[in-house]
């Protein structure tokens, strides 16, 4: 029992340094730059043992890093919700949402970029990916079946990819968030 627990420890280590080998090379470099042939070099195993955790080679690990990506968003976004104190929600929430997306381009690029076969929203969706939605909907007292929280979620996104992109000036961030408050804080209970 204790080699069979030694084995599945080094399994999860191996599909560890996968994952964290992939999340480094793309935030340097970009997905594009991450290959198989990479990732095995950078963890010192074969291409076959990469494939051993992740047969579906690279669009399984960046499927991977995107559901991990939504864990950690959401438990930013539950930190900051928690946290909103005085400021209300919007604003904190807002903040923690673009810190992410700024602070990992690559794994939100995996997020949204990737195909992930599910509503946000949906009974049906993976509890990871329903959490984060619902963190959004609570954040602005969405309780009349999300649209809402889809419209808020999709000003969230937009900003995200036009700041990247350079079509919205960075020094209006903070009123960009005002705004968004402004009108969704008064949905909050």
């Amino acid at each position: 029992m204790a080699e069979r627990m030694s084995r599945q420890e080094r399994y999860e280590q191996r599909r560890r340094a996968i994952l964290d080998a992939a999340r480094e090379r793309a935030d340097a470099d970009g997905w594009a730059a991450v290959t198989t042939r990479h990732l095995a070099d950078a963890i010192g195993y074969t291409q076959p043992v990469l494939y051993g955790h992740f047969p579906g080679g690279k669009a399984e690990i960046m499927l991977a890093v995107a559901l991990e990506g939504f864990v950690e968003l959401t438990r930013r976004c539950r930190t900051a919700l928690d946290e909103g104190g005085d400021r209300g929600a919007v604003e904190p929430v807002a903040e923690a949402y673009l810190e992410f997306s700024r602070d990992h381009p690559a794994i939100y690029e995996a997020m949204f970029q990737q195909a992930i076969d599910a509503e946000f929203a949906s009974a049906d969706s993976p509890a990871d990916l329903r959490a984060g939605f619902e963190v959004l909907a609570e954040t602005i007292g969405d309780d009349e079946g999300g649209a809402a929280t889809e419209v808020f979620w999709g000003a969230l996104h937009g900003i995200t990819v036009l700041e990247r992109a350079g079509r919205m000036r960075p020094e209006y961030r903070a009123q960009r968030i005002a705004e968004l408050s402004s009108r969704y804080a008064v949905r909050r209970r």
